[in-house]
């Protein structure tokens, strides 16, 4: 029989962490176990109650190394398929089962659905918060991500739609991916290092109906202002290994906003950001942030009314300036 290990990994977000354990009991195929990369000192000691093991491995060096976290939750793992959730996403019933069913058909990393719910979407839900008809009627599908096919399985062309919010693999497909580099640090970078490597090494990435997850709601920055130095760093790391930098639109943000500046030496940091910046680039009213949002803002642009196919061209074009390090 195949084993399945589902892995997370948690700092802090107790409930949030609390409620993923709630949806995976709920499965109608439930995992073998679920394996948390600790990056906090202190284990968690009020987990609810589970019909499978709950194992928490503490991560070497701690919360700034979210690939080393999500290395060390897979290199504990006993499954024969590994399945990734964020500590943010709360498990559809059928996941496991979806995604047990696809892992096992074909080759590769298979990338479920992720609709976001709205502030307060899991408070007084039910006794233990998870109702899964009112999570059905309030979520949202992020509009800048991929959709997936109207059912089944389907190819994902672009590397750079990789995305460890919620995935999954082969174990033996993980081990030859080698996993996330751990040379990245902080925020960004790690997501789209992995899905080029995995792309490179011909192991396809795929899209699939269902594997569904349901983002709980935390406050975000998009672009992310608060990691502002760790983008720029991780951008440069990705050049270093790919002849390119990543996280073009967010860098396109920093420069719009004034924070960067691209020089022959590479991207120069100007200022810091402030509370106008923060007050900017916060979530607002939707249950996701989004970075064109802010572009659009910045640019004096109302999405209303203009060809989105000449506003996606105008905005590549500007990017590449920031993502190109021939001349540096």
């Amino acid at each position: 029989m195949t084993r399945i290990s589902a892995l997370t990994i948690a700092a802090g977000r107790a409930d949030h962490l609390a409620n993923v354990v709630r949806g995976l009991t709920e499965q109608r195929l439930c995992p073998d176990e679920l394996v948390i990369g600790l990056m906090q000192d202190a284990p968690y000691d009020d987990l609810p109650d589970a019909p499978f093991e709950i194992r928490q491995v503490p991560v070497p060096d701690g919360a700034p190394a979210l690939a080393g976290a999500r290395n060390a939750a897979a290199h504990a793992a006993t499954g024969d398929v590994l399945v990734f959730l964020d500590v943010d996403c709360i498990p559809h019933p059928e996941l496991i089962a979806d995604y047990a069913a696809s892992v096992t058909a074909a080759p590769g990393v298979h990338m479920g659905e992720v609709m976001y719910l709205p502030q307060g979407a899991t408070d007084g839900a039910t006794e233990n918060g998870i109702d899964w008809v009112r999570f059905d009627r309030l979520a949202e599908r992020h509009p800048d991500r991929g959709k997936p096919p109207r059912w089944g399985r389907a190819t994902c062309d672009d590397y750079r739609c990789f995305w460890s919010l919620n995935f999954a693999m082969s174990a033996a497909d993980w081990r030859a991916s080698g996993g996330f580099d751990e040379r990245y640090r902080g925020y960004g970078g790690e997501d789209t290092d992995f899905g080029r490597t995995v792309a490179e090494q011909g192991q396809p990435i795929w899209w699939l109906k269902g594997a569904k997850v349901y983002h709980q709601h935390h406050a975000h920055c998009m672009p992310p202002i608060h990691h502002l130095r760790s983008v720029i760093r991780n951008a440069d790391l990705f050049a270093e290994k790919w002849g390119h930098r990543t996280m073009e639109h967010w860098l396109y943000g920093f420069e719009l906003m004034g924070l960067i500046e691209k020089r022959p030496e590479g991207i120069v940091v100007l200022r810091e950001p402030g509370e106008e910046d923060f007050a900017l680039c916060r979530q607002q009213t939707a249950p996701y942030a989004t970075t064109r949002r802010v572009l659009d803002i910045l640019q004096g642009i109302d999405p209303r009314t203009v060809d989105n196919r000449c506003r996606t061209r105008e905005v590549h074009a500007a990017q590449s300036r920031l993502t190109d390090v021939a001349a540096e």
